[in-house]
């Protein structure tokens, strides 16, 4: 019985031992964590104006336009980012616009770890475009054109106000590339 004891005590004697010298030393910091962003689903509203076409815009976004329509944006503060759109109209030109916005995404290979080409068309509503997800840590994230091809052109672009770092941005990105792409199906033209 004795021995039952002692083989007890040590036992208690190694436990708060090991206890002790594993808890000692240097301690690890917890590594950072990043902020869960959740955003409001997105409630879209028609753009109003004298604009020679009209879509669905997220009603989160603050919009301001040049006088003649030809440059519009949608800032998202929350966000800290902005859609660029574009519009021009086609006078035979309509080459060097498609070569002009497809010059825009491609200028975003050298940070870009790829880029996803995908068309869109909607021959009921006259509209052909294409949608570029540009992946990686690029200054811009998604980008567009939608035509008629005959009178309209309307490109777009989101670029965020901080460095790009697609892992902190992505909740971000994501949102917006959605909104992007529900501009670009509800494009309507008014002429």
């Amino acid at each position: 019985m004795n021995t039952i004891k002692r083989l007890a005590g040590f036992g208690a004697i190694a436990a708060v031992f090991t206890l002790s010298v594993s808890c000692g030393g240097d301690t690890l910091p917890k590594p950072k964590a990043y902020l869960r962003l959740d955003y409001p689903e997105g409630k879209y509203v028609p753009l109003e104006g004298d604009c020679p076409f009209t879509f669905g815009y997220n009603s989160q976004a603050r919009v301001s336009r040049s006088k003649d329509c030809w440059a519009l944006t949608l800032d998202y503060p929350k966000m800290k980012a902005t859609i660029y759109l574009n519009y021009k109209p086609v006078n035979n030109n309509l080459d060097v616009l498609l070569m002009d916005a497809q010059k825009l995404t491609y200028k975003q290979v050298v940070k870009a770890d790829d880029i996803r080409e995908q068309p869109f068309v909607n021959a009921d509503k006259k509209l052909y475009g294409m949608f570029y997800e540009v992946g990686g840590n690029a200054a811009t994230n998604a980008q567009f054109y939608v035509t008629d091809s005959t009178s309209n052109f309307l490109s777009g672009s989101v670029y965020f106000y901080a460095k790009p770092n697609f892992d902190s941005i992505m909740p971000a990105a994501s949102y917006l590339r959605d909104d992007m792409r529900n501009i670009m199906e509800t494009v309507k033209w008014k002429k």
